[in-house]
């Protein structure tokens, strides 16, 4: 697809597309939901991408790393059935009660740390 294209099926000019893939311009979450919809592709997926390597990364984020998730999670987006959907949204659910659980968990150790 080209820029062109683009434009006119996410409703935003040559210029700011332009300005976007350049770095230097900071859309808005509709105007990047209008593009993920021309791109046929989830909002997460377009705002999780980038190719900017993990040091770079870390570099921007002042040496933190930059996880939306802790080690042994990953976020899919997938096409399923509803059948199949409907157990994926179950296991999703038993994965952020036990995201919670544990954060909830370190929220007391630190606490814990704090008040000793």
């Amino acid at each position: 697809m080209t820029k062109q294209e683009l434009s006119q099926k996410a409703g935003v000019s040559i210029s700011f597309l332009s300005d976007l893939t350049n770095g230097k311009a900071n859309p808005s979450l509709r105007v990047m939901e209008s593009i993920a919809n021309a791109l046929d592709v989830a909002l997460p997926v377009l705002l999780e991408t980038t190719d900017l390597d993990e040091h770079s990364l870390m570099l921007m984020a002042n040496g933190k790393p930059v996880k939306s998730l802790p080690p042994g999670y990953v976020r899919v987006s997938v096409i399923l059935s509803e059948q199949q959907a409907f157990r994926v949204r179950m296991w999703s659910d038993q994965a952020r009660q036990k995201l919670g659980q544990e954060a909830k968990a370190m929220l007391e150790k630190m606490q814990e740390k704090k008040d000793s």
